[in-house]
Order: structure tokens, then sequence, then C-alpha cells
């Protein structure tokens, strides 16, 4: 999805324009994940640019996507460009937090006493 929302149109509501492109870009986000993931892959990822216009746009994080668009638009303008592109992804395993860390080695500990 390549689009450049404009949120100063004659007769229309500013806060509802603003409203409508951000649930257009979720409503993108959700059609995109239904769709059947390839083999090999396990979820739909998205590459994601930004800015006041196409030329200006830079890649941003999806998640950051939301504030961007907030304050882009209270500066004033009267635009913004929004590139969202899905790719298929394969997720990476975690490591291990502190408390899992703890109990794993709680549990070790304990076998080795027995």
């Amino acid at each position: 999805m390549k689009r450049t929302y404009q949120l100063h149109i004659e007769g229309k509501n500013r806060d509802r324009l603003f409203d409508a492109a951000r649930h257009d870009i979720r409503r993108y986000q959700q059609r995109e994940r239904r769709r059947p993931v390839p083999e090999g892959f396990d979820f739909w990822d998205f590459d994601c640019r930004f800015g006041a216009d196409e030329a200006s746009a830079e890649k941003v994080a999806v998640g950051e996507l939301s504030a961007l668009i907030t304050a882009l638009t209270q500066d004033g303008t009267d635009a913004f460009y929004v590139e969202l592109v899905a790719r298929a992804a394969k997720r990476s395993e975690r490591p291990p937090t502190a408390h899992v860390r703890a109990a794993q080695t709680s549990a070790a500990f304990l076998d080795a006493e027995d």
C-alpha cells in the first residue's frame, strides 16, 4: 500500500480524516495478515516508510506509525505519505528473560541435588 492521505478536504472535519486514515492503515494490515503465509514462513511482517510526502519518507517501525502520524498532524501538516509492504517472515527464537533464566537455574540446581 502506497498512499498519500490528505487531511484538509473542503467540507470534511480534519479529525475525522485523521481517524479514517489510521483506520484504513489498520484495516490493510489486518487484511494482509489473513492471507495464507507461504510454506517455510511463520507470519506477515511489514516494511514501512512514512513522511510528509513520498520524497521525504523514511523507513520506520510499524509500531511507531500511529505516534508518528499523530505528531506530524499536530504540526498542522495537511497530508502525509505511508508505504506499507507486506513480506513473509520467520520468527526468531527469543532469548530467555531474567525470570525464565532464574527458573531454569533453580530447576537445574534442584535436579543436581537428587
